[in-house]
């Protein structure tokens, strides 16, 4: 899933794209990811696009009227077509046009059908109420200071109602920057944890933005060849040399690094727990 650094290097190509010009077209290409009734997706034509910004991972295409929100969910996925296509690509969600310029494209691949948009008016956040803290937000920074949050460090950063933009990919290499377990939990945490928490996350986004803003034009299928841990298990630990870990859960898996995370320990992993029975 596209995570915080993807989505704002996205916004920032796509501002460069898209503002200043004026809706021309609003195609619905699948009757089920426009998430709204009101007001009606025609409401965005003849509106002139002020921004493309980004809300923790929501895609925000701001124009003089309402405003229209994405989310790309897992398999989701930005095109820019220049010039712009007539047809309907497999998977295709959404075309909006705009006069003089490329359109945006919203794909979505596979078969989970999550992806959605919204178009909210005036004040109406929509989804993005739901939202909470950024990273390198002070909300975030006091949350990691003064927290006493019993869950997972894995599970409370990737819930989007606690801190907003993160997933598996940039939470698996933070930890592993941190030097914490992915089990461990923010209430258990000593300050000097907590500082090492709070720069390991600020370093490992920064250095995601600056590898995605070496992109050009939309999004493509294939993200993460610039994670550091995750999806690696079973390669060298880039600190120390050991072989990853990972926890494997139905939809997703945590990687770690035991010497490095958890004081040499393998964390229990009920999938290999049934292989090995």
């Amino acid at each position: 899933m596209p995570e915080l650094p993807e989505m704002q290097a996205l916004a920032e190509r796509l501002h460069d794209a898209l503002a200043g010009r004026t809706v021309a077209g609003v195609e619905p290409l699948h009757f089920s990811a426009l998430k709204t009734v009101d007001p009606p997706a025609t409401d965005l034509i003849g509106r002139r696009i002020q921004s493309v910004g980004r809300r923790g991972k929501y895609l925000l295409v701001v124009t003089d009227g309402p405003r229209l929100a994405v989310h790309l969910s897992q398999a989701g996925r930005i095109e820019l077509e220049d010039p712009p296509k007539r047809t309907r690509p497999k998977g295709a969600l959404l075309r909006l046009l705009v006069t003089g310029g490329p359109a945006l494209l919203l794909r979505e691949f596979g078969t989970e059908r999550k992806a959605a948009w919204w178009v909210l008016a005036g004040d109406d956040e929509g989804p993005l109420a739901a939202l909470g803290p950024e990273p390198g937000s002070d909300a975030f920074a006091e949350l990691v200071r003064s927290g006493s949050d019993r869950r997972r460090l894995h599970t409370l950063l990737r819930d989007q109602r606690t801190v907003a933009g993160l997933g598996r990919g940039y939470t698996d290499d933070l930890l592993h920057r941190a030097g914490l377990s992915p089990f461990a939990s923010l209430a258990n945490l000593d300050a000097a944890a907590r500082e090492r928490l709070l720069a390991a996350t600020d370093a490992v986004l920064a250095e995601g933005l600056a590898v995605e803003r070496r992109r050009s034009g939309g999004l493509p299928a294939r993200l993460g060849d610039h994670w550091t841990v995750h999806n690696r298990h079973g390669e060298p630990c880039p600190r120390c040399g050991d072989a990853l870990q990972r926890v494997s859960y139905e939809s997703h898996e945590v990687t770690y690094c035991p010497a490095c995370q958890t004081g040499g320990r393998v964390l229990a992993d009920r999938r290999l727990s049934r292989l090995l029975k």
